[in-house]
């Protein structure tokens, strides 16, 4: 069962990356950001979802040959069909696009299964298809189409590394236009409070310097006066 509540995903649809990275800093994780992961489609509503993962290893040629995709309990094949609705399909490929970490037809298949996104350090292949989907796709860069078995998946929904960062099964994953950010499980509930109000006063501050006020005593907030007009602005 998902311990991710609708009304903090709903919080986090509104939050950006940016003001969560700015958030976990203050709790002293300052590397919570997946390194070198794109949105294959830029402009979507935020991705929100907790994580479920896959691991891949460097294959073993004798372990992997391309007969191993026969294998019901192959583990990238489990993972496509058990992966939760509303998670996150989130993929170890040690930071290497050159064999896909999956394609079209597995990522229309998590689509359909009600997924909130997938993520990989890696690529995909048909990453035009991909985009075209109607769910959120993360990666490094498309993958060759031919380079099928340079990767072997060898473990499901245990801790893993995406894009140098450590990602926990349960994790809360949120991606923008910029990336993707990791939000440890057992404070998504209090930084998608936090983040709500660093947004509504940035929406104040933006205001504030489009009308010509200096970002001295502003932002950061350390003027009791302007933390007064803010009250009176949030008020309004």
């Amino acid at each position: 069962m998902s311990s991710l509540s609708n009304a903090t995903r709903v919080k986090l649809k509104a939050i950006s990356t940016a003001t969560v990275a700015t958030c976990l800093f203050k709790r002293g994780l300052k590397n919570q950001f997946i390194q070198g992961v794109v949105p294959l489609k830029k402009g979507r509503p935020n991705m929100v979802g907790e994580a479920f993962t896959l691991r891949y290893i460097p294959a073993r040629e004798d372990l992997n040959p391309i007969s191993v995709f026969k294998d019901k309990k192959h583990p990238q094949r489990v993972a496509v069909e058990t992966c939760p609705k509303d998670a996150v399909l989130v993929m170890d490929s040690r930071k290497d696009a050159r064999a896909a970490s999956a394609g079209s037809i597995l990522a229309t298949r998590l689509m359909v299964r009600g997924a909130a996104g997938m993520v990989t350090d890696g690529g995909f292949r048909d990453a035009t298809e991909i985009a075209g989907l109607n769910m959120p796709a993360y990666h490094q860069k498309p993958s060759a189409p031919t380079n099928l078995t340079l990767h072997q998946a060898i473990a499901l929904n245990e801790p893993i590394a995406c894009g140098d960062v450590a990602v926990f099964p349960g994790d809360v994953l949120l991606g923008d236009d910029d990336g993707v950010m990791v939000i440890p499980a057992h404070l998504v509930d209090e930084v998608a409070e936090e983040c709500t109000e660093m947004t509504l006063y940035e929406e104040f501050v933006m205001k504030e310097v489009q009308k010509g006020k200096s970002i001295v005593g502003l932002y950061p907030l350390t003027d009791e006066k302007i933390k007064r007009n803010f009250e009176d602005w949030k008020a309004t």
